[in-house]
């Protein structure tokens, strides 16, 4: 059973990303200002703040994703700025080099940090703004057999298209996603309310 409190925290992050999405396609002239009212209303009765995705799965983030894949739950992000995503967060996101595919990766970093490699022949540099660099969990593996920002280097934060906040390997094998302490504090409601383990599990093809 959600509490009371709970269920208004949710609805205050409900009523926030309808409003920032609905500004988002106002300023971008698809929809005008009478419209607007409606399309945040229409995003806070009608939308959800989060999504399936299923993913083939692979060595880069064990153990939060299963080698054989699994039904991920996704939370929707209409503003990729540092107070909505967070260094320690594990994000979905367009593959850099293969524009039709996504990836699971970490964020280690974002716009304003310095990064120094370990090898000596590389320069320091600084994060431009809204870049980001995002590593793999398993930092066991090569930077070319996990495929991150060691590889391909530096990606836009529009790149990202949510956080990952909980994670079904198996109908046995399931949990939440260990991300930052702001995130977790941010998605705790949210999982409380739309969190569906069974139809995640119907949906899970590993």
């Amino acid at each position: 059973m959600v509490s009371l409190s709970t269920w208004f925290r949710y609805a205050a992050h409900k009523f926030e990303y309808s409003i920032s999405l609905s500004w988002k396609k106002y300023n971008v002239g698809q929809i005008n200002s009478t419209e607007l009212t409606d399309a945040i209303w229409k995003n806070f009765f009608q939308g959800k703040l989060t999504y399936t995705h299923w993913t083939k799965g692979g060595e880069a983030m064990a153990p939060i994703v299963s080698p054989t894949g699994g039904t991920l739950l996704v939370r929707k992000l209409a503003n990729l700025s540092p107070t909505q995503v967070f260094v320690g967060d594990v994000v979905l996101l367009k593959d850099p080099e293969k524009s039709d595919d996504l990836i699971i990766r970490r964020l280690a970093a974002l716009e304003g940090y310095e990064m120094v490699s370990n090898d000596e022949k590389d320069e320091p540099f600084v994060l431009e703004k809204d870049q980001c660099w995002v590593v793999a969990d398993n930092l066991a593996l090569k930077p070319k057999e996990v495929r991150d920002s060691r590889l391909f280097g530096p990606v836009p934060m529009t790149d990202i298209l949510g956080r990952v906040i909980y994670s079904l390997r198996t109908a046995v094998d399931h949990g939440p996603v260990e991300n930052s302490g702001m995130a977790l504090k941010q998605d705790g409601p949210v999982l409380a309310v739309e969190l569906d383990v069974e139809e995640m599990a119907k949906n899970n093809k590993a």
